[in-house]
């Protein structure tokens, strides 16, 4: 089988952190056996099995955007996610690649689309495939998700090394959110790893006036 690219990314949606696509090329045959989608494996698996795909694949590429990034005001997901896969994927392509992607849009076209004319910018012209639920239908889009995990939670294993335990880093997390009310309680505003223009910062700052006021 020929090399192809797959590519996915992992935390769009935490409040703490950034976000991180990755982009692998290899031939799908090479991957390991076990690998699958990344949601469906124990952290420890995942690493385990990143460090197999690294070494079986051609070149690994990773794109990161930080959450100074993701809250500026002229940003949104859906063009962020795009340049998060243009990153990665423009990092290890070579000119004709099939790539396949995790689709981060509601359109799989459109988000194959922009990929592909994000990758042509960069001077790599390649073929996009964008799919929703890729990861649990292609190996390769499997691993990306994977490789993109790993690298994620390695970003907030840092958080919890600077900042003490802030949770997964999702709004649904009890751990996190406490960590951004005590957070905000202490210091007075937003740690600088949270996302502040989530809704779920926005209602921190809020409770925190309201307590303050309630103290008045």
């Amino acid at each position: 089988m020929p090399t192809h690219v797959g590519s996915d990314e992992a935390g769009k949606g935490p409040v703490l952190g950034p976000m991180v696509a990755a982009a692998v090329r290899v031939d799908p045959d090479d991957l390991p056996a076990a690998v699958d989608d990344s949601k469906r494996l124990t952290p420890e698996r995942r690493a385990e099995l990143a460090a197999e795909i690294r070494a079986a694949t051609d070149a690994v590429g990773v794109g990161v955007v930080s959450t100074a990034r993701i809250d500026a005001p002229e940003t949104d997901m859906n063009g962020l996610t795009v340049a998060a896969h243009v990153e990665a994927v423009a990092a290890v392509a070579r000119d004709g690649d099939p790539v396949y992607a995790d689709a981060g849009d509601v359109s799989e076209s459109r988000f194959a689309r922009r990929v592909a004319g994000g990758a042509d910018e960069r001077g790599v012209s390649v073929d996009v495939r964008a799919e929703h639920g890729a990861d649990g239908t292609y190996p390769i889009v499997a691993a990306a998700s994977i490789v993109a995990k790993v690298e994620r939670d390695r970003r907030v294993e840092e958080l919890r090394a600077e900042y003490g335990d802030v949770g997964s880093g999702y709004p649904s997390d009890p751990t996190t959110r406490t960590f951004l009310r005590e957070y905000v309680r202490e210091h007075g505003r937003l740690p600088a790893c949270a996302r502040a223009s989530w809704k779920t910062c926005d209602d921190v700052l809020r409770a925190a006036e309201q307590s303050a006021l309630d103290d008045f």
